[in-house]
């Protein structure tokens, strides 16, 4: 998977930090640890499911996305996670490895990911982290930039 990840990135003209991490890192503290960063830096990519199709949201490690400004933003009437399978079966990945880039589907970045110079995110499993430039990630994948999470607590 992670040589998908790199094979996509290329196609995209993304120079990427690719870090291959000791083992799996479930949460964004987990990670920011691994890779010496803030939390803030730890970009999560989840699927939704707005209206019954897939979308891809980039958001904070440290903060929560309300599914009522997510709704807003993709102005649909129903909007939840994606199970395991409708991620596997939407992005080609799994949940714990979903990349920004090189699935096909809608993104939404969260603003806020916008004031780091790079960020970092997962690159195809649970054992891979890429660094990039949120604002070149944004441009690639003609993201969507609103504001979709919770102030941090």
């Amino acid at each position: 998977m992670r040589a998908k990840v790199i094979d996509n990135a290329r196609e995209l003209g993304l120079d990427l930090n690719v870090r291959k991490l000791p083992g799996a890192t479930a949460r964004p503290a987990d990670a920011a640890a691994v890779v010496g960063c803030g939390e803030s830096r730890i970009a999560t990519c989840a699927v939704y499911v707005a209206d019954g199709d897939p979308v891809v949201c980039i958001s904070s490690g440290d903060c929560a996305v309300d599914a009522d400004l997510l709704a807003d933003v993709l102005d649909v009437a129903e909007l939840r996670r994606a199970s395991p399978a409708e991620v596997r079966a939407a992005t080609g990945f799994p949940v714990d490895g979903v990349p920004p880039f090189g699935h096909g589907l809608p993104v939404i970045v969260d603003e806020p990911l916008l004031a780091h110079a790079s960020v970092w995110t997962a690159g195809g499993d649970g054992y891979t982290v890429v660094e990039i430039e949120p604002r070149r990630l944004v441009t690639c994948t003609e993201a969507t930039v609103a504001v979709v999470t919770a102030v941090p607590a």
